[in-house]
């Protein structure tokens, strides 16, 4: 019995080393090359896009920034890799990329059987339809016979098969490489409908020529928890990347934002925030990063509301409003675990 236990005990403690070794590895091997490779889509505005110079922005790229932040105290060391959805995987998978965040549906299966681990959610959505006003077609039970266009390798493949199934609808799918390639065939009149998350299609209609042309109709078929993806077994790397985003929504909740975090730092009393900002102890050294981590996300990229409004809100192109992602004290599901 003895015996035994120390065999255990052994074997914990060779477990735990592999762990500490593993956990540690994505960290070091950023801060010995000096930025994060992040892993992006080929061009969805509000969430990962590029502008004419090459400069990115959106949803998905303030994650990798936030990080960037969190590490380097700068949230501009990230280079950005351009991914189809069927090549983002086995490029995480294969080390290109520290992290994938490229409007990436959380699911069981991509949770369970690819090597990888979603960290938290970024952005709720969920699988609508488009089509051209002029169609008038008002809900997407009139779309019995249509042509619908989407991206290979996603979530909505199925999705939309699981619809048309379901309601005994017949339809003629049009699969494509890339989701440009999908708005083209869609806005060439090759396919009736497109099809993919509601905040995809928001963003996709803000390229069409005459977006006000197009209606994204009211049924929303799936659940699309979306988010980025770091490899699995690296404990350390998923943990900083997770609580980068719950800082924001922390942030957000305290009222703390980019235009007031230095002043807050200064003259806060509030224990909650001193620790948050680094005045008082340490949260940082627990991620292997310095005590002013949450302090640099917030005067880098800003709380979650400001990330939000600036790069989906309804005073861009994309307009949407906060609706479900909104704090969980204002009607939406942001939660996030304090810092303490």
């Amino acid at each position: 019995m003895k015996s035994n236990v120390g065999k255990i005990l052994t074997t914990a403690a060779v477990a735990a080393t592999i762990s500490a070794g593993a956990s540690a590895a994505t960290l070091d091997d950023v801060k010995a090359k000096g930025f994060i490779q992040c892993g992006v889509s080929q061009g969805v505005p509000g969430f990962s896009n590029a502008d004419e110079k090459g400069n990115w922005s959106g949803i998905d790229v303030d994650a990798c920034r936030a990080t960037a932040a969190a590490i380097f105290g700068d949230a501009q060391k990230v280079k950005f890799t351009p991914l189809s959805a069927k090549e983002r995987f086995t490029a995480l998978q294969s080390g290109e990329i520290d992290i994938l965040s490229r409007n990436t549906t959380w699911t069981y299966t991509r949770d369970t059987s690819l090597g990888l681990d979603f960290t938290t959610v970024n952005f709720y959505d969920g699988q609508g339809f488009m089509v051209r006003k002029d169609l008038g077609v008002e809900s997407a039970m009139e779309l019995d016979g249509a042509t619908v266009c989407t991206e290979q390798g996603t979530t909505t493949e199925l999705n939309m098969a699981d619809f048309f199934r379901k309601h005994n609808l017949s339809y003629v799918p049009v699969i494509v490489q890339k989701a440009d390639e999908a708005l083209s065939a869609y806005a060439s009149g090759r396919c009736d409908v497109f099809t993919t998350d509601k905040s995809g299609l928001a963003a996709h209609r803000s390229k069409l020529a005459d977006p006000a042309a197009h209606v994204i109709l009211p049924e929303t078929i799936s659940k699309e928890p979306l988010g980025p993806v770091v490899r699995h077994g690296d404990n350390q790397w998923k943990d900083i990347v997770t609580w980068a985003l719950f800082v924001q929504i922390n942030a957000e909740e305290m009222g703390i934002s980019s235009a007031n975090v230095a002043k807050i730092k200064a003259d806060t009393k509030d224990p909650g925030i001193r620790r948050l900002l680094g005045v008082e102890g340490n949260m940082g050294e627990a991620l292997g990063l310095n005590a002013d981590w949450a302090y640099n996300i917030i005067a880098e990229v800003g709380n979650y509301g400001e990330v939000f409004e600036r790069n989906v809100g309804p005073k861009t192109p994309v307009g949407l409003p906060r609706g479900v992602n909104n704090l969980w004290t204002e009607g939406g599901v942001l939660y996030a675990p304090p810092v303490r």
